[in-house]
Order: C-alpha cells, then structure tokens, then sequence
C-alpha cells in the first residue's frame, strides 16, 4: 500500500498536531531542535534532517525525506562526516524499524549499494543489521 507523502510546505509542529513551545533546556541541541520544529519539512538542509533524526524526532515525516536524500546520495555529509545522515538514519531504533518495514528495506538496499562502508558509519550499519532482520 502507497503511502501519502507528508507535506513538505509544513513543519513538524503542524504534521504532528503539538506545539513545543519555547525550550525548557538552555542547551544548543535542545534549541536548535525547537527551531527546527518550525521550519517547513521540505525546506530541511541535510544537517537538519540528521539532527532531528538523530535525536529521533518527527521520524515517521523525515525518515521519507532522508531516505529520498541517502537514494540519490548515500553517503552525504551533514556537518560532521561523510555519511553522517546515513548514521543518523540507520540509528532511528528498532522499534521504528519494526513498525516501518518497507522503509527499513529500502534502507537495506542502500546500505547494500555501497561499494565500501566508512569506518564512522560501520557501527550503526552492523547496528542495523542485527537490531532489524531482513524480510528476504
């Protein structure tokens, strides 16, 4: 079954129906990731998608918008390696991966495409593996 893509033209705060509010924490993560929440999901840099993903808010809108970035480049880089929003992706968690078999496989399937794994990335990839059996 096909699903419907989120909306690109709105922000996490609208595709979930909940307002965060100002931040609780005074921590530069913690900030970023509220400001985040209010920019349009289709307007997302790559770094901002590994933030968000990595900190494993809004996945089920930006795991699709990830996965449309890692098919045309899988080992892109955010501000910290290259690879980095392959990382943050592969570490949604099991769970996630669980309910969201279709997008663990094609996630599989990227990871399989790679001629090499970098090292920064090989834990999460081994990670994956193990935490999410293959359907095939």
């Amino acid at each position: 079954m096909a699903r419907e893509p989120p909306d690109k033209t709105k922000n996490l705060d609208e595709l979930e129906g909940t307002e965060w509010g100002p931040p609780t924490y005074d921590s530069y993560l913690v900030g970023t990731c509220h400001r985040l929440r209010k920019k349009p999901i289709g307007r997302l840099t790559v770094e901002d998608l590994r933030i968000l993903i990595g900190q494993k808010i809004g996945l089920r809108f930006l795991v699709p918008l990830a996965l449309e970035v890692l098919e045309r480049e899988p080992l892109v880089a955010g501000d910290f390696y290259e690879g980095d929003l392959l990382s943050a992706t592969l570490s949604a968690g099991r769970d996630f991966w669980t309910r969201e078999w279709d997008w663990a496989e094609q996630l599989r399937r990227i990871v399989a495409n790679l001629e090499q794994i970098p090292p920064e990335i090989s834990e999460a990839v081994r990670e994956f593996k193990s935490a999410v059996p293959s359907t095939e």
